[in-house]
């Protein structure tokens, strides 16, 4: 499935806001090597070199568009640290060298990424830390409508099972209690944000550079005449779950529309 860059971008600072509070929460101090797996246009993980300058930063993602968006950033700092970027799927993924793995909004896009950060914490060396986060709003208005169009329309047929439901992923207690089975101490927390949004079809702009994807790339390949008018008819119901209200900001009267956005957070280390 190929993704599109830019319009991932239109909201980096929100989509970005998560993964700088995730990296916080991390106690490494000098790693050597910090892998950021599912880095997507490179932006919030060129942030890891400023925090650990001496460190080799490897953005990993198994979209070429997103690696080639990505590659401008390539750079190296005076103390010996360096930041790169290439295209590896996550299961293909290294992590018995790394100090710090990193992976922000992309392990609920993998069906089996339970058995994978199983896989990753048995593997990890003693001392390196494992943080994460996944998207926790798959039971949220923008998903269930999402999978409602989906199912009731002439595109039925061809989205069958594309989209995944609340299974997805993990509640915080969940991923917690995974890897401490695997000998790790764990933080973990959920958070939901107020993204407040301007703009016509704010939420369908939102979900179109990612949760919208996987549903718009099937019938791109397979059924393109009916892209638009599946688009038209999630767009319809958004408008309803999700109402613009008028509301009086700093700068004057804004027509504002709030998207409530559930996240989870795990940070684990090995000891």
């Amino acid at each position: 499935m190929a993704w599109d860059p830019e319009q991932y971008v239109k909201f980096v600072a929100e989509r970005e806001r998560p993964f700088h509070e995730l990296v916080a929460r991390v106690g490494a101090t000098e790693p050597g090597i910090v892998l950021d797996v599912g880095c997507g246009p490179g932006s919030a993980t060129a942030t890891l070199l400023d925090r650990w300058p001496a460190s080799t930063v490897v953005g990993v993602d198994a979209s070429v568009e997103m690696i080639a968006a990505a590659a401008a950033l390539r750079r190296r700092t005076d103390v010996g640290g360096s930041l790169e970027f290439s295209v590896e799927d996550a299961h293909g993924v290294d992590v018995s060298h790394a100090d710090v793995v990193i992976s922000n909004a992309m392990l609920q896009w993998i069906p089996d990424h339970r058995d994978l950060l199983r896989h990753w914490a048995a593997t990890m060396r003693c001392g390196a830390w494992l943080a994460f986060q996944v998207p926790g709003n798959f039971d949220a208005p923008s998903h269930r409508l999402m999978r409602e169009t989906a199912a009731d329309g002439p595109w039925a047929a061809v989205l069958r099972g594309v989209l995944r439901g609340p299974e997805s992923v993990d509640d915080a207690q969940g991923y917690a209690a995974l890897l401490m089975e695997q000998g790790h101490t764990v933080d973990a927390w959920e958070t939901t944000y107020i993204q407040w949004l301007t703009g016509r079809d704010p939420v369908l702009e939102w979900v179109k550079g990612t949760g919208l994807r996987p549903a718009t790339a099937t019938l791109e390949r397979n059924a393109p005449d009916l892209v638009q008018p599946f688009v038209r008819a999630y767009a319809a119901r958004l408008r309803d779950a999700y109402p613009a209200r008028l509301i009086e900001t700093a700068d004057g009267w804004d027509h504002l529309t709030a998207l409530p956005f559930r996240r989870i957070f795990v940070v684990a280390h090995k000891p």
